[in-house]
């Protein structure tokens, strides 16, 4: 009996342990990747946002464009190798950026404490202000004028949290996987009014007869930073590097005059 529940014993153990090696033979490798690895690569991977425009759309030709792309590509060549954009969205892009299906993301990411707990931020490269949109005819100056209306966001995104944060008991907010189908909510009458950047906002505005929407008011100001996974020292500085070079000599603010119209805010 007892040689029997000892090789049964056996049996399991071996069977864990087997498991946990085809386990680790096919997680992804989670060492920090170093600049000299990404030039030995030839290619930097970037996931970025492609419902966010200005920041982040796909062109004409169905490639990812706007604001990040140009960022991204304008750091592939700072570092002389080429970039790989891979469209991702708000509730993925950290997940990939972890499990590292991308080298970093260029994508929109507003820096909270929340965040910096997964992953490194580069200092601030660009900034955004998310407001709440929603229908002129309803009455929204304030948070808590929010209590029984309907409105939606993008899930995990900035606008949600900023949104969740001040909205009052009995606020029903609908989450969307992205931007595109919040705007479409907003559109369509699902949503009474929905949190996004004013860039968004600018696109609803394009879209919808005159006088249809309005700027309730202000959710949150942020600012973006280049995301990293933790422990990329060496990945850091050199972004780090690339953004105060870029924002000296001009070159981020001619890319957020070319997308957006206006100069790039004060960053830091």
């Amino acid at each position: 009996m007892i040689k029997h529940m000892q090789r049964r014993v056996f049996t399991g153990t071996a069977l864990a342990l087997g498991l946990a090696a085809t386990l680790s033979a096919w997680a992804p490798a989670a060492s920090a990747q170093s600049v000299a690895d990404l030039k030995k690569k030839g290619e930097l991977t970037v996931g970025m946002l492609v419902d966010f425009p200005p920041y982040g759309t796909m062109n004409a030709s169905n490639q990812p464009d706007g604001y990040d792309a140009d960022v991204a590509r304008l750091l592939a060549k700072d570092l002389g190798i080429k970039v790989n954009i891979v469209p991702v969205t708000g509730p993925n892009r950290i997940p990939f950026l972890l499990t590292n299906k991308v080298d970093l993301l260029i994508a929109s990411l507003a820096i909270t404490p929340e965040r910096a707990k997964q992953v490194q931020f580069s200092t601030p490269y660009a900034a955004a202000s998310i407001v709440l949109y929603g229908a002129k005819k309803v009455d929204m100056k304030a948070a808590p004028d929010l209590k029984g209306k309907r409105v939606g966001v993008a899930r995990a995104s900035t606008q949600d949290l900023a949104l969740t944060a001040v909205a009052p008991e009995g606020t029903e907010i609908r989450r969307f996987d992205d931007d595109a189908s919040a705007m479409q909510a907003l559109l369509s009458g699902q949503v009474d009014a929905i949190g996004c950047s004013t860039t968004v906002a600018a696109q609803i505005a394009k879209r919808a007869p005159a006088n249809t929407f309005e700027n309730k008011f202000l959710l949150r100001q942020q600012v973006m930073g280049v995301a990293m996974r933790p422990g990329q020292a060496e990945l850091l500085k050199t972004v780090d590097d690339f953004v105060a070079r870029n924002s000296a000599n001009g070159e981020l603010n001619k890319l957020y005059q070319k997308w957006l119209g206006t100069d790039l805010p004060k960053l830091q």
